[in-house]
């Protein structure tokens, strides 16, 4: 139950975050006061989270030196508000504060965006968040007793180190989100200093809340990425399948109002601005609160609750009860004889109503699930619509829609399938190879952690009875994920069509997609390969992470060999670190007897696979196309059973004895 809780929470926690250090005040209490009051009171938090994300690389001295400025600020605008500055938009300020820092715009290279103004320059700045964190230093970790120390010492300067930290490393997070974080890191860490096992309470706790952070982190992309890159007519359907499910009792009418508050904030918080952002969120959580009795039965308590506990209250309540005089199915959009006419009048309002309608009658169905029977629907409508008894065509529409939601169903299945199959670390395996092989312009980094992120989502959701939806939610957000946020991201062009052509449909576009035929692997392996005897002391996660990279960069360099081929080079890969980890010297073990011949190997089968040993354009490098001989095959063979990869007509490896190494003439 509560994976289910956390599934579910996922998708609707978009709408509600709030700091943890709101104010508390009654509903009826100016909410743009006590917002501007919270602003106030937080301005450091909110200058390090938005200097953090903007300018990943730059250094937490010259984040506190921006914080300082924005302090004195806060402080002369709050003595005197009719001060021509302070009637400037916040964010405008800090980004005015940022370009004037001595040299700062071409130490880190965003100069062109302080050249812009108004929103052009804010969308520059979004535009140079780097969503690949591969540029910044490992994440700093203190030993528990240092680090309770150092929070004892000085509260203010650890916690606005942390929050530094955090931000720069997860620049599309909503600042809401990362000052929830921040509150209770600080708890934790209030807590867990007491404690006479520290060490064991920080792992412990932290668990929770990291976990929070990356949900939060994907579905907040994805929300953006819909924005950006498919506008607001996406993100809007995406909000009203998910309110309509959470809430099916509140009328069309309350939905749309509601709505204007929801899609008021996304401007704000996709770009980075964190005041706007701030004010949005709260808007949302006061009119939830402030029209419950037309919204929802079931958070009537929770809005009574003060604002620190408001908001995960809601979240984790349950979702409203379907009311008892809503039918299985809305017949005036497949049954009424002028469907055509009243689209026809207002299309966009037509769809939303459609889209409330079948959300809130099925809160079984995934979002993207029910994206997609929108998208059914209004093509089906367009047939419809040209002919000559339009009704007859269209009162077959949910035959449409079952077909669309049994073919989602069979994908769900075949993953959940892979999932009871294999094991956990084999069904990573499976998602590493094929990611790999769908997208292998992207970093190491990157694959591994989405392969990481499919599994965590078919681990949680396989073995619930609501398995449809929460697999098909969250794999949406891995795939949202791979696509990436930034309008300048482009992979490959089999990828990138499935990511921008059609939102809804993006997943069943991956599932037909083959392995990239436009990559061309490296012709060396450029030191990636290289390991050293420090592999030998790498606890289990370490050692699992480096066998991950292992598996990605040689599907990177290998490509065409099938999954079975690759899954036998990992089993010899680890076999050789068993045995190299017992050698007396271990470095020397990686070193000249197994790395440096696996790669000169597969470097020789792309020569193999090349010039066939047969071409003589270039007499003078013809001892360079010789081909190896049987015994010297044998002899690779014999220390280096990597070398004979199946997919190659050199030979075909066997762990078992050389004997079985059968080798054919080219």
């Amino acid at each position: 139950m509560k994976q289910l809780k956390l599934t579910g929470f996922v998708i609707f926690f978009f709408f509600l975050t709030e700091s943890l250090t709101l104010p508390t005040q009654p509903q009826d209490v100016d909410d743009v006061r006590i917002t501007q009051k919270f602003i106030d009171d937080n301005i450091g938090y909110i200058t390090i989270i938005a200097f953090a994300q903007y300018i990943q690389e730059a250094s937490f001295e010259e984040v506190e030196m921006l914080v300082k400025a924005m302090t004195e600020y806060r402080d002369k605008c709050l003595a005197d508000r009719t001060l021509p500055e302070c009637s400037k938009l916040a964010n405008e300020v800090l980004l005015e504060n940022i370009c004037a820092m001595e040299g700062l715009p071409q130490k880190y290279n965003f100069s062109h965006c302080c050249h812009k103004v108004d929103f052009e320059r804010r969308l520059c700045f979004f535009h140079n968040k780097k969503a690949d964190i591969g540029l910044l230093p490992p994440l700093p970790t203190l030993d528990p007793e240092e680090k309770c120390q150092t929070y004892k010492n000085n509260r203010e300067s650890f916690l606005n180190n942390y929050v530094y930290e955090v931000s720069r490393r997860n620049p599309f997070v909503f600042a809401p989100t990362l000052l929830t974080v921040a509150a209770r890191f600080e708890e934790m860490t209030k807590t867990c200093c007491e404690e006479q096992e520290k060490a064991n309470c920080f792992q412990t706790k932290a668990e929770p809340f990291i976990y929070y952070l990356k949900a939060l982190s994907s579905y907040q992309k994805n929300a953006c990425r819909a924005l950006m890159k498919f506008g607001r007519q996406i993100l809007q359907s995406i909000n009203i399948a998910i309110l309509s499910q959470k809430f099916p009792k509140i009328g069309f009418k309350q939905l749309t109002s509601l709505l204007e508050d929801v899609s008021s904030k996304y401007d704000g918080c996709c770009e980075g601005d964190v005041v706007q952002c701030i004010r949005g969120r709260s808007k949302v959580m006061s009119h939830i609160c402030s029209k419950q009795d037309s919204i929802s039965s079931k958070i009537k308590d929770c809005c009574e609750k003060k604002i620190p506990e408001r908001g995960e209250c809601i979240i984790y309540s349950n979702k409203d009860d379907r009311p008892n005089d809503l039918s299985l199915r809305e017949a005036k959009f497949i049954e009424s004889d002028n469907v055509c006419e009243k689209r026809d009048a207002d299309q966009a309002n037509f769809m939303a109503e459609f889209l409330y309608e079948y959300s809130r009658r099925h809160p079984e169905l995934s979002t993207p699930e029910l994206l997609r029977i929108a998208k059914v629907y209004k093509d089906l409508l367009k047939e419809c619509c040209n002919m000559e008894n339009p009704p007859e065509c269209y009162r077959h529409a949910e035959n449409r829609f079952n077909e669309t939601t049994e073919k989602s169903l069979k994908i769900v299945q075949r993953e959940c399938e892979h999932f009871q199959n294999l094991g956990k670390d084999d069904l990573k395996y499976h998602y590493l190879i094929n990611l790999t092989k769908l997208a292998p312009q992207l970093s190491t980094e990157e694959l591994t952690f989405l392969g990481k992120e499919m599994v965590m989502a078919l681990t949680t959701c396989c073995t619930l009875s609501e398995e449809f939806a929460c697999v098909d939610n969250l794999v949406d957000l891995v795939l949202g994920e791979l696509c990436g946020i930034n309008e300048n991201r482009n992979i490959n062009p089999a990828v990138d069509h499935c990511c921008k052509t059609n939102f809804a449909f993006r997943r069943s576009c991956f599932e037909s997609l083959e392995a990239d035929k436009t990559y061309v692997p490296p012709s060396t392996s450029q030191g990636l390969f290289t390991f050293h005897a420090d592999l030998c002391q790498a606890h289990n996660e370490e050692l699992q992470r480096k066998k991950d990279r292992f598996l990605v960069n040689l599907v990177k360099l290998k490509p065409e060999l099938a999954g079975e081929e690759l899954w036998s080079l990992l089993a010899d890969f680890t076999n050789v670190v068993e045995k190299c980890c017992k050698a007396q010297e271990p470095e020397a073990c990686f070193k000249e007897e197994v790395f440096p011949a696996l790669f000169s190997g597969i470097q020789l089968v792309f020569l193999v696979q090349k010039r066939k040993w047969n071409s003589p354009q270039d007499p003078a490098s013809s001892l360079q196309r010789l081909p190896p001989s049987p015994s010297t095959l044998l002899q690779m063979a014999k220390f280096h059973p990597f070398l004979c990869l199946s997919n190659i007509p050199l030979c075909i490896h066997t762990t078992s004895s050389l004997s079985t190494h059968l080798l054919m003439d080219i």
